[in-house]
């Protein structure tokens, strides 16, 4: 709970579900570093409200078996709460945590309920984090994937961030029944609303990064890392400046600026075309209010079915139009469903000039369309209401 993820993506469903009126105990693995400065701003956060958090630590070393000391301890933390309390269900984040919550079912009788998130072995080897190559990470990888059908078939709910992998798993032979329900990766959109221009806050930054309203101004939110491509964003600012030399490239992200910088050279692309600076939470909005389109590739393969990208309801809620690639979770349908945005099929220059031919018709774009779109598929109340339903389907009690 006190990674950036888990204040974004966990406590706000379960305080929407505690305030319906259900009891939660939370057992959450902690970074010990991370869990000494934040440990009391999650206990306030928390305070009074239902929620009874139950931190444990994670470990890391060594590998594989720090993981299976981990479960070993979840399942007794578990199972003792259970017989304390009366526990009624468990719900599982990803395949890790499932792996207690399949046992418990098995040898309670709880309801289960499976929060894939996403298909994570897959990602794992998409990633280049497990190598099938490798004899241990292979056993490994197929241990998963038996393991994550039998969470599919045993669970009493499943809860996947897209339609997309919600499709890709019903057509699997046998699995055409398993109960899914599509939650996206939802967004504080009251949070991300347009900021004008003239805010105090806007000018501020925007006097900081000498980035004049004139200025066209590309940007990227987030850090970069396995999935994020950005060398391929930076081919499309290289063909954006040819048509606007004037362009500036904003990088909102925590990680090195020097790697950026390193990247861009080797394109051609000058360091005076670049600004890159981090922010806090509360920041980024006035930061994102400098685009004027933002974008982000994402590595498109099989695991990215699943994706979710929760600055794509941050961007859409500040009504700022998206550059996005295809073969990502339900990006497509979204930006159908009336977000505005482009979206490149394929990672080639000519793809990307179509796109900066496309630029200026796509600033005429009502803003109101985003932000209605974002409302639709990453509104907090619409994630926690689907939670709530799939709760009162087992008449848990309240």
């Amino acid at each position: 709970m006190t990674d950036p993820l888990g204040q974004s993506q966990v406590l706000p469903y379960l305080e929407g579900l505690a305030a319906a009126g259900h009891e939660i105990w939370l057992i959450s693995f902690e970074k010990s570093e991370r869990f000494s400065q934040s440990e009391q701003l999650i206990r306030s956060l928390i305070k009074g409200k239902s929620i009874h958090w139950h931190p444990e630590m994670y470990t890391a070393k060594p590998p594989v078996i720090s993981t299976l000391k981990d479960v070993r301890r979840l399942k007794k933390s578990a199972k003792m709460l259970i017989q304390e309390f009366g526990i009624e269900a468990v719900h599982c984040r990803s395949y890790i945590t499932a792996l207690a919550g399949l046992e418990i079912k098995r040898k309670l009788k709880l309801k289960f309920v499976f929060d894939m998130r996403g298909f994570w072995a897959d990602e794992r080897i998409d990633g280049g984090i497990w190598k099938l190559s490798n004899p241990i990470f292979s056993t490994i990888y197929k241990f998963f994937k038996k393991k994550e059908k039998q969470f599919l078939l045993e669970a009493d709910a499943v809860v996947s961030l897209t339609q997309n992998a919600a499709d890709e798993i019903h057509s699997w032979a046998g699995m055409e029944n398993v109960p899914i329900t599509v939650i996206p990766c939802c967004a504080d959109l009251h949070l991300y609303q347009a900021k004008a221009d003239d805010d105090p806050n806007v000018l501020k930054w925007r006097k900081m990064l000498d980035l004049s309203a004139q200025k066209f101004v590309l940007s990227y939110l987030g850090s970069l890392g396995t999935w994020y491509m950005l060398n391929e964003m930076l081919d499309y600012f290289s063909v954006l400046l040819k048509e606007k030399p004037e362009a500036m490239f904003l990088f909102i992200t925590p990680d090195a600026p020097e790697m950026i910088i390193r990247a861009a050279a080797d394109k051609g692309i000058p360091k005076a075309s670049l600004r890159i600076t981090k922010a806090a939470r509360k920041e980024v909005p006035e930061l994102a209010a400098l685009s004027t389109v933002s974008i982000f590739f994402i590595k498109p393969s099989f695991s990215k079915k699943a994706s979710s990208p929760t600055k794509m309801g941050e961007l859409m809620a500040a009504g700022i139009p998206l550059i996005v690639n295809s073969g990502v979770g339900d990006v497509e349908t979204i930006l159908r469903d009336g977000g505005n945005g482009h979206v490149i099929g394929s990672f080639s220059t000519e793809n990307y000039r179509e796109s900066v031919d496309r630029l200026d018709a796509l600033l005429k774009s009502n803003p109101a369309n985003s932000v209605a779109c974002a409302n639709r598929w990453y509104s907090l109340n619409e994630g926690v209401n689907r939670y709530k339903a799939i709760y009162q389907k087992f008449e848990v009690g309240s």
